[in-house]
């Protein structure tokens, strides 16, 4: 079974196996059909707790890891946002699906470092949810490559691709990069900062299109330069997207789906093209 996401992305049934999720919602009507979505695209039985005690000894009932939890942020037994505390202390990834949703409560929950949340307020929350769920078991298929010289920048970039399941590998430099990337064909993506020493992003790009076009390799450029030329620059030196520091959470992991999302659908015509 194919599932056609909100993207325009086709996912395959039956890719999952080993895989765990819980869910923990006191909904009788969203946990029937978050329960019915995922079986019915993914062949996934889900874990369904409606409490905060059922949580805990679903947890503690079985040495198997929680692949993925999804979470209101209250519970019955957990008013005050326990059971999400209670996930993030365990390191469970976890989706938060819910309908309270202010500014001040966006940040918080960013803040817990969490997958993503889901707002409980469209005909098509579930079919979001869905989406989600499927980006993050098998974004492990991707690799991204980022490159910038400051420790600091790298760091947290790496944290935010490895909280969505990416594989992630970095380079210092604009020459670390091209080795990197010679030495590991399966990146799909490279995240580039403009200011480097040796090879500013310009130029790395340049050098990285000479042999290697955007059917095999996005480019997503990132600056915290307030100059606003940077972004046509770097799409005239073969760069893909470009964004400025400070990122927001969901715009940055918004354009890393949308880059690789244009990476699967090019990949996925080249055996048409060849016979044609």
């Amino acid at each position: 079974m194919a599932f056609l996401g909100i993207s325009g992305m086709q996912y395959s049934g039956g890719m999952f196996e080993n895989v765990r999720i819980v869910v923990a919602e006191d909904s009788n009507v969203f946990t029937s059909m978050i329960s019915t979505r995922l079986k019915e695209l993914f062949d996934i039985e889900v874990e369904i707790c409606r409490n905060f005690e059922e949580l805990q000894l679903c947890y503690d009932k079985s040495s198997q890891e929680i692949t993925l939890a999804i979470s209101n942020i209250n519970l019955p037994g957990a008013e005050n946002g326990e059971a999400l505390e209670y996930l993030v202390d365990l390191s469970i990834p976890t989706i938060v699906f819910t309908g309270t949703f202010q500014e001040g409560m966006r940040d918080k929950l960013i803040a817990k470092e969490i997958v993503d949340y889901i707002l409980k307020d469209n005909v098509f929350a579930v079919d979001l949810l869905a989406e989600s769920v499927c980006r993050f078991l098998t974004n492990h298929r991707h690799h991204v490559l980022i490159v910038d010289d400051s420790p600091t920048a790298r760091a947290l970039l790496s944290s935010r691709l490895k909280r969505y399941n990416f594989r992630v590998s970095t380079a210092d430099s604009g020459a670390k990069a091209l080795e990197t990337l010679k030495a590991n064909r399966d990146i799909g993506l490279m995240i580039t900062d403009y200011n480097m020493p040796d090879i500013d992003g310009f130029e790395l790009t340049r050098r990285i299109r000479s042999s290697i076009g955007s059917h095999e390799l996005r480019i997503i450029g990132v600056s915290s330069s307030s100059n606003r030329l940077l972004s046509a620059r770097f799409l005239k030196a073969g760069g893909n997207d470009f964004m400025l520091r400070p990122f927001i959470d969901e715009e940055f992991y918004c354009r890393v789906n949308q880059n690789l999302d244009t990476l699967l659908q090019i990949q996925a015509m080249q055996p048409a093209r060849k016979s044609a």
